[in-house]
């Protein structure tokens, strides 16, 4: 089973046994695929190169967006993922450290039925008590599981790297227990692409989620080419650079030339961007607005930009005014989330 056994809590804990599901997520896929084309609407599928399993090339990330403190209203997320699943996404992305994210995710893909057609992404952030001490990840891993109601995790990832030299021996022991797919290092910012870069041609990893925008192009100078040489997915986290891609251009229309190629938003025409880039497996777009999740969904139809579209892309959007200033606004402009992962730490009484 690809995506792990899942089974409604309710019935699991009334003792009823569970069953072995019926949909798996690759023949779920090509059903899908199958109903898109005779619609004349088939998904962009990216094949992880280690195995050649197909994946929808836009997904959907949860990173403060997923994160809603208990007893908080949340049927906004799983509108979300039930417009993300409704529109042919299938890979979501998550972490320990995303506060309630995993919670969310869990319960609402168990609620809505499509657990065993859901590819969960995550990701492991522990160091232990010594060097070679891998309890704190089991007790992660063993917690996320739990979460997500999953026997198995997709993929599993290193967090930013943290402690990677020890974690990524145990990723490799999970993965040959079975109760991880595939294993990856994460991380967002350009001054580790190098360690980054070092760690794919070690040939050991399956995935690499890496921060690649129409702003933050540093990927392509060295380990994107190193992922594609190397048969190593590539997962793009923060494609709308927390939403500030969107500053310079609000309230403008996208060009004619990507009108013609049908991008109808500038979701899509980042997005398209991204996906067109031949080493690229999968998009990660983080939202909490269900009109938001069907517009990016947009962006897993249509004609892909080549080689020179993606430079016109690329020329006309810097040249406009304010795009050279949009990376110094806060993240999310605008707007504030406020799940558990923004709770201020207790400050120590002054002393007087």
């Amino acid at each position: 089973m690809t995506s792990g056994l899942a089974t409604k809590r309710r019935t699991f804990l009334t003792g009823v046994a569970a069953v072995a599901a019926t949909s798996m997520f690759a023949s779920a896929i090509s059903m899908r695929q199958a109903v898109a084309q005779q619609s004349g609407r088939a998904p962009i599928m990216r094949p992880i190169p280690k195995t050649g399993e197909m994946i929808p090339a836009v997904g959907l990330g949860t990173f403060e967006t997923f994160d809603i403190r208990p007893g908080e209203p949340r049927d906004h997320v799983g509108e979300v993922i039930r417009l993300f699943h409704e529109h042919g996404g299938r890979v979501i992305d998550t972490s320990p450290l995303y506060g309630m994210s995993e919670v969310c995710v869990g319960d609402f893909i168990i609620d809505l039925d499509i657990a065993d057609d859901i590819f969960i992404t995550n990701k492991t952030w522990t160091t232990g008590d010594y060097l070679s001490d891998n309890s704190h990840s089991e007790r992660q891993l063993r917690q996320s599981r739990e979460r997500l109601w999953r026997d198995r995790i997709d993929v599993l990832q290193v967090h930013s790297l943290e402690n990677h030299d020890q974690v990524r021996h145990w990723l490799a022991q999970k993965k040959a227990e079975g109760s991880v797919r595939y294993i990856g290092i994460t991380q967002w910012s350009p001054e580790y692409y190098g360690t980054m870069e070092r760690l794919v041609n070690t040939g050991t990893l399956d995935f690499v989620q890496v921060a690649y925008t129409i702003l933050t192009r540093a990927a392509e100078q060295r380990l994107l080419d190193a992922c594609a040489a190397n048969g190593v997915a590539v997962q793009v986290n923060i494609p709308f650079e927390k939403a500030r891609v969107f500053t310079p251009v609000a309230g403008q229309p996208v060009p004619d030339f990507a009108q013609e190629m049908g991008i109808e938003t500038w979701a899509q025409y980042f997005l398209k961007w991204i996906i067109s880039h031949p080493a690229v497996t999968n998009v990660i777009p983080a939202t909490s607005q269900p009109q938001h999740v069907v517009d990016n969904m947009g962006a897993l139809y249509g004609d892909l930009p080549d080689r020179a579209m993606r430079e016109r892309m690329v020329d006309y959007y810097t040249g406009l005014t304010g795009v050279a200033d949009a990376l110094k606004q806060p993240p999310y402009p605008g707007k504030k989330y406020g799940g558990v992962v923004t709770w201020p730490f207790p400050q120590p009484p002054q002393r007087t």
